[in-house]
């Protein structure tokens, strides 16, 4: 990877006005809260992952080595490190959990050193790569969650963009406040239980179809007894989108070392293990599904079981619930990596966009019934 310190590390090389020397320090203070996040973030982790975070502790402590032969006798008082690698850092060590890892990413992804001249070529080579790393371990996370996360992403905005419009178009039409408390629970609990109904049955569809599709297990038992030369294994092969000649070379390798034990091995080759991590189970589901919905639909119901009528109901409904969509919108940009606030924006266009068409439409009905 070449070496960290480049021949402009010696501080008597040339010389460094306080701008440079600001910036240094706080190079400096930021590698090192780094380097403590990693050593959090494996402080909870185990085996493989544990040992990759310990690697880029160390990896920020050969930056933090670059910083102070830069700085020399000029490191003076120690800065604190800017507020998004100190809230990394708390998030780290009180958590520990994917969303952490998304937010390293990202904190990865805006490192300096690429138009920095007192930074190496393998330094802002390594902040590329560690980006890269960080992406592939919150991966794993992302994985493992995603069906979950889903439903409950799903199942919230939907709840708060659902019973939104809901009340917000009842109540538009000029009905009693009874009414369009009696509406709002009534979407609620409707949709709640449609919405878990429906995750359970997709997500166990789509595990049986995934299972319909995997290896049978029992088929190895049979693999002593194939025909050497016709080798139908190469068949299951190129079933499986291999070539036919790589199809065929690897059937022969697999039977003659089969032969060669005489015995079938405890997993054989015609064993797949489908990762279902990423579907999550039919029951997870439903019960996130369910409770997010009604979650997100007790807020635009709130301000009503609170005595509020009228406009100022409307009002602190539309609030709260814009809150919320945006909250819900900056989580899902921070845990895939992009931008909070853009997601944040579109999860309230969208939201206020469909509440404006049903209260519109509450107006109109209102004025044409009256």
């Amino acid at each position: 990877m070449g070496t960290d310190t480049p021949a402009t590390s010696d501080p008597a090389a040339f010389q460094a006005g306080p701008s440079e020397l600001r910036r240094w320090r706080q190079y400096l203070a930021n590698e090192r809260a780094e380097a403590s996040v990693y050593l959090a973030l494996a402080e909870r982790r185990s085996g493989e992952e544990r040992e990759i975070l310990l690697a880029l502790a160390e990896a920020e402590r050969r930056h933090e080595k670059h910083w102070r032969v830069m700085l020399g006798d000029d490191a003076g008082t120690s800065v604190k490190a800017d507020i998004r690698t100190r809230g990394l850092g708390f998030l780290a060590r009180s958590f520990g959990s994917i969303f952490v890892l998304a937010l390293a990413q990202r904190a990865e992804s805006r490192s300096p050193y690429a138009d920095d001249p007192h930074a190496t070529a393998a330094m802002a080579a390594d902040e590329r790569i560690h980006e890269e790393v960080v992406r592939g371990l919150a991966a794993r996370g992302r994985k493992r969650l995603s069906g979950t996360f889903r439903a409950a992403v799903f199942g919230a905005n939907d709840g708060l963009v659902s019973n939104l419009a809901l009340v917000l178009g009842i109540s538009a039409s000029g009905v009693p406040n009874s009414v369009v408390l009696f509406t709002g629970v009534a979407g609620l609990l409707a949709g709640a239980l449609s919405m878990g109904a429906g995750e359970y049955v997709s997500v166990r569809s789509q595990r049986e179809l995934l299972e319909a599709s995997a290896p049978d297990p029992g088929a190895r038992t049979v693999l002593p007894d194939l025909d050497v030369n016709a080798n139908e294994l190469a068949l299951v092969y190129r079933a499986r989108g291999m070539a036919e000649s790589q199809a065929t070379a690897r059937a022969a390798r697999v039977i003659a070392g089969i032969h060669a034990k005489e015995s079938a091995p405890a997993t054989g080759p015609i064993d797949r293990a489908d990762d279902h991590e990423a579907i999550g189970t039919g029951i997870g589901a439903a019960l996130s599904s369910f409770c997010f919905f009604a979650s997100g639909a007790l807020i635009p119901v709130l301000p009503y079981l609170l005595g509020l009528q009228g406009l100022i109901a409307v009002i602190v409904s539309v609030v709260l619930v814009g809150i919320a969509l945006s909250i819900t919108g900056a989580v899902v940009g921070l845990l895939s990596g992009a931008p909070p606030l853009r997601r944040a924006l579109r999860q309230l266009a969208i939201g206020f966009g469909a509440a404006a068409v049903t209260y519109a439409l509450g107006l109109l009905f209102g004025t044409t019934l009256g």
